[in-house]
């Protein structure tokens, strides 16, 4: 079985110390849920890790790629892994704070990233991820970046939407019960309304673990929804 466990952070780039600045503080516990999934993800011992977030399209990066905090206020690259490699700025900001989540760690296992385009039906992001995983040949661990919704309060970057709070504990409720028939009944339209950037990641994992088969277990590390976005941290792990 090639997926080995699958670990779900989200990509706020005040994640990023330098970034947030004074408020920094403010973010880490959430920091800390996503080490401790790292850890975890680490410890099932995967021969690779797969990183997987939403972008403008979905398409494949190579090793060497990058993305950049430039956007945020900090003059700083972020490399998927090679770095004695020529690579192009390519990242998006959810696989550019997965990239640096991993860093984190000091791991020197080899890393591949997917982007999946947020605007991708279910459907297709099942595919893809029954596609990942029939393409692992060595064991694999998925790294899935997404926020919740951005909708809770008046102050949020999409404002107070009266749905927004029972959807994120309707994803909250399916990560911790590694559901993936949950994940893959979040409805497309509603979660674009919501600014939820984790819908279509999310399904890619769901389309994983689907292909996988056998019973998963889940437990959810983090839940919380400050400047108005919902953060979830979760790791799934075969039964």
């Amino acid at each position: 079985m090639p997926l080995v466990a699958a670990a779900v952070c989200p990509h706020p780039p005040l994640l990023v110390p330098e970034v947030a600045g004074a408020a920094a503080a403010e973010l880490d516990d959430l920091r800390a849920a996503c080490d401790s999934a790292l850890t975890r993800l680490l410890a099932a011992q995967p021969d690779d890790l797969l990183l997987v977030g939403a972008g403008p399209e979905t398409t494949a990066f190579s090793a060497a790629d990058h993305g950049s905090l430039r956007p945020y206020g900090v003059d700083r690259a972020v490399r998927l892994w090679k770095t004695t490699c020529a690579g192009s700025e390519r990242l998006p900001l959810s696989l550019t704070i997965g990239a640096w989540l991993v860093g984190r760690t000091g791991t020197e296992l080899p890393r591949l990233a997917r982007s999946v385009a947020a605007d991708a039906p279910p459907s297709q992001c099942a595919a893809l991820g029954a596609d990942l995983v029939h393409r692992a040949e060595r064991r694999t661990a998925l790294l899935v970046l997404g926020d919740g919704s951005a909708c809770r309060g008046e102050k949020s970057p999409g404002y107070a939407d009266p749905r927004a709070e029972a959807y994120d504990d309707g994803v909250a409720r399916a990560l911790a019960d590694a559901d993936a028939d949950a994940l893959l009944g979040l409805d497309e339209v509603v979660s674009a309304q919501l600014k939820a950037a984790g819908r279509a990641p999310w399904q890619v994992l769901a389309g994983a673990v689907r292909a996988v088969g056998g019973d998963w277990r889940g437990e959810l590390l983090h839940h919380t929804a400050p400047y108005g976005v919902a953060y979830l941290v979760a790791c799934w792990e075969p039964a």
